[in-house]
Order: structure tokens, then C-alpha cells, then sequence
């Protein structure tokens, strides 16, 4: 008799493991589709993912990251599409997600970097526990006002400041050839969001050709993340009102007006949409740097966005330590320039230093100024430029991480969990 009872609860297991395995493949699959430009394609290297398991916060992110074996783990249920290139050479690498799906010299090979969607994988993999597919589309330098710029934005229009400026061809950044420009512009113009459109819908039309685990159940569009801005943030002419609080009002309407389209584009009208805020020096981003964060926000905050789009900080991530350091080798390349240009309240301001002499000169300034600690601490944690959040594989591990979240917290909302 007790015998008999074990042998049924093992096949009821059996039955409920096997029906749960049968649910997973009859519901839709879940695309997720990530967008953006450098911080999206993601500088992280690899190398770096030691430098996770220092902080006791976030330890067990990296274990999560990492397989028995100590590698970069392999998601079995999550396969990820990555559309990338630079100029008109463009290409595609899909597989299972795992480490390497972040800025890439070939789209079709392993860069050895990690960028959002890593995390963003592993945490949907965790939470959903059935076959997840993400279309990553992403390339470094990509505004919104000009190369993602959606339809419904309409054509590129000059700001105040460029049509008083722009026509008398001279000038920092100005244009020499204004007539040129001009027809370079309209071409430019939306260039990208068109590409990202048509890859996502290359992709939809073969699920089969990248996921094997889809077998003709349909899908459905169940998040989109966009992490961009840094093209936007530092062009002055585009968004000429330095300190004032409405400056990038206009990328407000831009991201608005691209939220609207890609919804309606990939026809999915309620699709998740998750704000990845600038987060660039962290604690200690300036005016110009907090006023951009808040337009990035901004849309999140609109009636018709309510409980469907949500701005996630990105800040809280940025490493200040690294950051830390980060400002004191940009002091010793400003000495290097100092040194250079025979600058007056400098050494070399007679111009009759020797090459040798102000490279030793450099050395002995960078050895007094970062200890043999940080710079342990650099190659630990840094891989990149402060513009590439350092290239800080903490930072993009807990970036995916966040936005994961957000975007299973709208599911919910929704009842689509």
C-alpha cells in the first residue's frame, strides 16, 4: 500500500512536470526587444565580471552569471537576435543568450562583452521559466533627433539656433556645405529606427531560424527597452539652451513620438516600454546631465503612458569608486595636453621639453596622483570611457537586472504574467 502511494505521487510529478512543459510550448512565446545605441550595444568586458562578486549586493548576480564551470553561463530558454554594424555594413548574430552579445568588431561573432541584455535574459529565464526570444538592434553614435527619429516626428527641423547660424557656413561644427548637409540630413533622417523596424519583422516572420524552441505557437511582443542619449545629450546645436530647464524638451517629443510608432509599427499597442535614464557619472552628473535624465523620463510621466512605459534610472549603477579614478586619469591626459601645447602655467610652457622628458614627466604625475591600489581596482572593475559607463560589467549586470524587472512589473499589471 505505501508502495503504491509513491508510485502515484511520482507519476502525478511526472504528469504536472510534463503538462507545465506542454503549457510553455502552447503559450505564445515572449519576444522582448531591446534598442539603442554604444550603451545598448554595451562595452562591458568580460574580464570585468570578477569585479561583481566584490560587493556582497550584488555576489549573487554573478553567480547567476556564471556557470559551474566558472564561464559565462548559457541561457537553455532564451535566445537572443543581435542586428549591429557600423556604416552601411551591417549583419546579424543570433544563439542561445550568453556573455559576448554586447559591442562587437563582427555582428556575427563574440566581442568577449556584455551589455544589458545578459541580465535582462537571465532575469526573464529565472522569473518566466519558458522560452524567451530577444531581438537586440543597436549601434554606437545614434541620435534620436536624426537616425532613430520615428515617422511620426516627421521631417528634421532646425533649431532657432541653427538657421541663424548654419547659413553662414563657418564656425565650430558648422556645416561648410550648408545645400549639402541639407540633403545629407533627409537621408539620414530615420535611417535607423527603419532598420530596427525591419529587423525585428525579418526575425518575426522566422521565429524557427533562431529559436528552435518555437514550434508554431505564436508570439507575442512583451517588452521593448531603449537605452540612448548620449548623441542627444552633447549636441548644442540641436539643443542650444544651455542651463535652461526646457533643453531637451524636444527629445521628450522625439521619444514620445517614437514610443507611439514602434507600438503601432510592430502592431502592439500595449506593449511594455522601459526608459533606460542616462546614468553617465553617476551622484556627480551636472546640470546639463540631470536635465537630461528628466526629459528622458518625462514621457513616462504622461496620462496616455500610465502603468505601459516606466523610466528606469541608471545612475544608482554607475561604480563612483571607478569613477573616481576615472577623473584622475583624465587629469593626467589633460597634462599630457598641457605638455603638448606648451601651455603658460605649465612645464613646458618654454616649448623645450624633449619627447622623453615629458613622457617621464607624465609617468611620475600619474604615479603621485593614482595609487598601486586603483589601479588594481581599474583593471578589476573598468574595461572603457566613462561615456560607456566605464565599461563596468557590475553596472550593465545590474542595468539588465533593473530593466528585466520593470517590464515583468507592467506584465503583471496587465495580467499577462
Amino acid at each position: 500500500m505505501k508502495q503504491s502511494s509513491i508510485l502515484t505521487g511520482i507519476l502525478l510529478a511526472v504528469l504536472l512536470v510534463a503538462s507545465g512543459s506542454v503549457m510553455a510550448q502552447t503559450k505564445p512565446l515572449r519576444v522582448f526587444i531591446l534598442a539603442g545605441q554604444s550603451n545598448m550595444e554595451g562595452h562591458a568586458r568580460i574580464e570585468t565580471f570578477d569585479y561583481i562578486g566584490d560587493d556582497p549586493a550584488t555576489a549573487p548576480l554573478l553567480k547567476q552569471m556564471r556557470g559551474s564551470d566558472g564561464k559565462p553561463a548559457v541561457c537553455d530558454d532564451v535566445w537572443i537576435s543581435y542586428f549591429t554594424g557600423s556604416g552601411e555594413s551591417n549583419g546579424e548574430g543570433f544563439g542561445k543568450l550568453t556573455a559576448g552579445y554586447g559591442a562587437r568588431q563582427k555582428p556575427s561573432e563574440d566581442g568577449g562583452k556584455i551589455g544589458p541584455e545578459f541580465t535582462f535574459g537571465l532575469t526573464l529565464d529565472e522569473r518566466l521559466n519558458e522560452p524567451v526570444l530577444i531581438i537586440k538592434a543597436a549601434w554606437g553614435g545614434k541620435s534620436l533627433h536624426t537616425d532613430f527619429r520615428s515617422p511620426s516626428a516627421g521631417p528634421y527641423v532646425l533649431s532657432d539656433w541653427q538657421k541663424q547660424n548654419y547659413p553662414k557656413q563657418e564656425g565650430h561644427g558648422i556645416p561648410k556645405d550648408f545645400e549639402k548637409w541639407k540633403a545629407d540630413k533627409i537621408k539620414e533622417t530615420g535611417v535607423y529606427y527603419r532598420l530596427m523596424i525591419e529587423h525585428v519583422r525579418h526575425v518575426l516572420k522566422d521565429i524557427k531560424r533562431v529559436c528552435p524552441a518555437y514550434a508554431g505557437q505564436g508570439y507575442e511582443l512583451a517588452g521593448f527597452v531603449w537605452l540612448q542619449g548620449w548623441n542627444d545629450m552633447v549636441d548644442g546645436h540641436v539643443y542650444p539652451k544651455h542651463g535652461k530647464p526646457d533643453r531637451f524638451e524636444l527629445y521628450s517629443e522625439l521619444l514620445s513620438h517614437f514610443i507611439r510608432d514602434v507600438r503601432r509599427d510592430l502592431s502592439a499597442p500595449k506593449m511594455p516600454f522601459v526608459i533606460g535614464v542616462m546614468g553617465v557619472s553617476g551622484a556627480k552628473g551636472g546640470n546639463e546631465i540631470v536635465a537630461f535624465r528628466s526629459a528622458m523620463t518625462a514621457p513616462a510621466l504622461l496620462p496616455e503612458f500610465k502603468g505601459n512605459v516606466t523610466a528606469v534610472p541608471t545612475a544608482p549603477f554607475w561604480s563612483e569608486e571607478l569613477g573616481a579614478i576615472d577623473e584622475k586619469y583624465g587629469q593626467v591626459r589633460q597634462m599630457n595636453y598641457y605638455l603638448d601645447s606648451k601651455h603658460k602655467d605649465h612645464a613646458n610652457a618654454d616649448g623645450k621639453m624633449t619627447p622623453e622628458q615629458k613622457r617621464e614627466y607624465v609617468k611620475k604625475y600619474e604615479a603621485d596622483l593614482i595609487s598601486p591600489a586603483e589601479v588594481v581596482l581599474w583593471k578589476r572593475g573598468a574595461s572603457n570611457a566613462g561615456y560607456h559607463y566605464l565599461g563596468c560589467a557590475k553596472t550593465f549586470a545590474q542595468m539588465g537586472q533593473a530593466f528585466a524587472e520593470a517590464n515583468l512589473a507592467m506584465l503583471k499589471d496587465q495580467g499577462r504574467r
